[in-house]
């Protein structure tokens, strides 16, 4: 059953390209199905979370966090009667504009495209992938996903100003996104905090100590576990505390939710459009949780001077390569080379490197520039 505020798959906005009725899938049902069988999607087993895999093969890569995050966001919507098939579709998609090396290749793309006047977004990118660069169907370019997909890849973590980007107005950014889309940003979050608390320990970068320390809220759960369970190893008090901060994180998302739909007298997905802001939030103590620990594996973590010889490492890789290209278009694969005839040459570039796995980035960058 689902809420007054859900999305009905009936009511969709449609596909950019009319397609007859699947027999037995929704339209959301084959999105989600479209999505997974794509090659970009495919490509987010080899590109990084946090860790490379000189760390480890067990420790979370672009695929496995999507996963993890359509787990959390499957769990949560249906816990709050809304379109699970939407949800599921759009937690799987959210990642797949992201380029190699995580945050440190997007931020030299970035770099490299401001100095032409231009930036990259991996939003933007991910909504150019699924309407342009995958090639799976003889009628249509892209993946012809349903507007509300597509929406959701443009809204679930950022408001865009229409003055600012004319070019996705057709995204309604006027109006906030359906509640599907506002928790996948939410859950996100959600899946990335939690989850790198366990790979940095697991990769002896962050200590117990450390983390107590930093997070009061691991604590008090660690300490509870260690009470319940005083004759089990560290690490599996430690996984203990995590499970239950990833459920009260999970679990003050839905609580604090359907308080605000109440307060605000939500009936419809046009009520939640219109809300003057989005609707989907942590309570107040989950907030404070979620920020002391984003905080502090943005101190510890993401900025500590272990993962700083990859992220300085990575962020050459990708300028070197990009001013490669720059110089000299003829180098690149014959289908770029036809883009550039008809597009930007910095934005030719971009597209071919966010693209790429950490592996081929390197094959390309040893073959080039070495």
């Amino acid at each position: 059953m689902l809420a007054d505020y859900a999305v009905r798959v009936e009511n969709s906005r449609g596909r950019r390209y009319s397609e007859p009725p699947h027999p037995y899938r929704d339209d959301f049902q084959r999105d989600r199905d479209r999505v997974i069988h794509s090659r970009a999607f495919r490509r987010l087993e080899d590109k990084t979370q946090v860790f490379t895999r000189r760390y480890s093969d067990h420790f979370r890569n672009r695929l496995t966090h999507t996963i993890e995050v359509a787990q959390i966001s499957r769990t949560i919507a249906a816990q709050l009667g809304l379109n699970v098939d939407l949800v599921e579709a759009l937690a799987l998609v959210h990642d797949i504009g992201h380029p190699p090396f995580g945050h440190a290749g997007e931020k030299a793309l970035d770099t490299a495209m401001r100095a032409h006047g231009e930036f990259f977004d991996h939003n933007i990118h991910a909504l150019r992938i699924v309407e342009d660069f995958e090639l799976r169907y003889a009628a249509f370019r892209g993946l012809n996903l349903t507007f509300e997909v597509r929406e959701g890849i443009i809204k679930h973590s950022h408001d865009y100003n229409p003055a600012e980007f004319p070019q996705l107005a057709e995204y309604l950014l006027g109006q906030r996104p359906p509640l599907e889309a506002q928790l996948i940003d939410l859950t996100d979050e959600i899946a990335y905090a939690t989850a790198d608390l366990d790979d940095g320990y697991e990769a002896h970068i962050l200590t117990l100590e450390q983390i107590c320390d930093g997070v009061p809220e691991f604590e008090q759960l660690f300490e509870d576990a260690d009470r319940a369970y005083p004759s089990a190893l560290e690490k599996l008090k430690f996984n203990e505390a995590l499970k239950r901060l990833l459920d009260r994180m999970v679990g003050g998302l839905i609580s604090n939710t359907r308080k605000r739909l109440v307060a605000a007298g939500v009936n419809s997905v046009d009520a939640v459009r219109a809300h003057p802001e989005r609707l989907a939030g942590f309570s107040a103590d989950v907030e404070s949780a979620r920020r002391t620990t984003r905080d502090f594996l943005y101190h510890n973590l993401y900025l500590s001077s272990a993962l700083e010889p990859e992220k300085r490492s990575a962020e050459r890789v990708v300028r070197e390569l990009f001013d490669y290209w720059l110089n000299k278009p003829s180098a690149l694969p014959s289908s770029y080379r036809e883009k550039a005839m008809t597009e930007p040459l910095p934005r030719v570039v971009c597209d071919y490197l966010a693209g790429m796995t950490d592996n081929y980035i390197l094959e390309q960058h040893e073959k080039f520039c070495a």
